[in-house]
């Protein structure tokens, strides 16, 4: 297995230690080569060690983590975020499909973001720009990126018709037709979207509810959407579905 060397980067000397120890007991496709405690020192260290990972802490003591993204001219490595419960960075990182850990860092969930980056040894630009406009925005996103085995996809809100559920992973449907199938579950996506106009009216079915075209009452119920699909209502949504759609 190839070598992920790391850059730790967070402004608590203990964070840096605790972050060091857990890789070194949990994560052997990992080698610290280096730490720092800064936007200055991380671009430095960056250029010097030319790290293939990089765990980065959002708050730095001269700036943030996502200064250190905007600074450098180009992303030639995998990052993932530490941060403590911060709501609005959390948002932006699963908009764009960037992996993070939350303080304090449980081992299992720190062995699955190395399991992750292990083969991708770097971000995708548009994932970049996505999460430092989705940082710098104060009105609600409008893109999102879908991380599938092969590529990263950047997607406009409003060409998502709708979204299916199949086991642990889901399937979106497209406005052009095409079908993008990802490997998070359905409830990630209701959590992200469902303030972006997207409504779910059955276990299995997210609908945009920009696309919609007809409510049909017969048959147990059931969405028309503008693409022809008809997604079903599950008895327990069908009061919220109808004063989500028509009040």
């Amino acid at each position: 297995m190839s070598m992920l060397k790391a850059l730790i980067v967070d402004d608590i000397k203990e964070s840096r230690i605790n972050l060091k120890v857990d890789l070194d007991d949990y994560c052997p496709e990992v080698e610290v080569i280096g730490e720092a405690e800064s936007v200055l020192t991380a671009l430095k260290a960056i250029k010097e060690l030319k790290p293939n990972l990089v765990f980065l802490d959002i708050h730095l003591t001269d700036g943030s983590g996502f200064d250190v993204l905007e600074l450098l001219p180009k992303v030639e490595f995998k990052v993932i975020f530490t941060t403590a419960s911060d709501a609005f960075a959390i948002k932006a990182f699963k908009y764009s499909a960037i992996d993070y850990l939350l303080k304090p860092i449980d081992p299992e969930e720190l062995q699955h973001a190395v399991k992750q980056a292990v083969g991708q040894y770097k971000l995708e630009h548009a994932q970049v720009e996505l999460l430092l406009e989705s940082v710098k925005r104060t009105t609600p996103l409008e893109k999102i990126a879908l991380h599938t085995s092969d590529k990263i996809h950047v997607i406009a809100l409003d060409q998502i018709i709708r979204l299916e559920s199949s086991g642990n992973y889901t399937e979106f449907y497209l406005a052009d037709k095409s079908k993008i199938l990802v490997s998070k579950t359905l409830k990630v996506y209701d959590q992200m979207l469902k303030e972006a106009g997207f409504l779910r009216i059955h276990q299995s079915h997210l609908i945009n509810v920009q696309h919609v075209k007809e409510y049909v009452k017969q048959d147990g119920g059931y969405i028309l959407m503008k693409d022809g699909s008809a997604p079903p209502i599950s008895a327990r949504k069908r009061a919220e579905v109808i004063a989500a759609l028509f009040d």
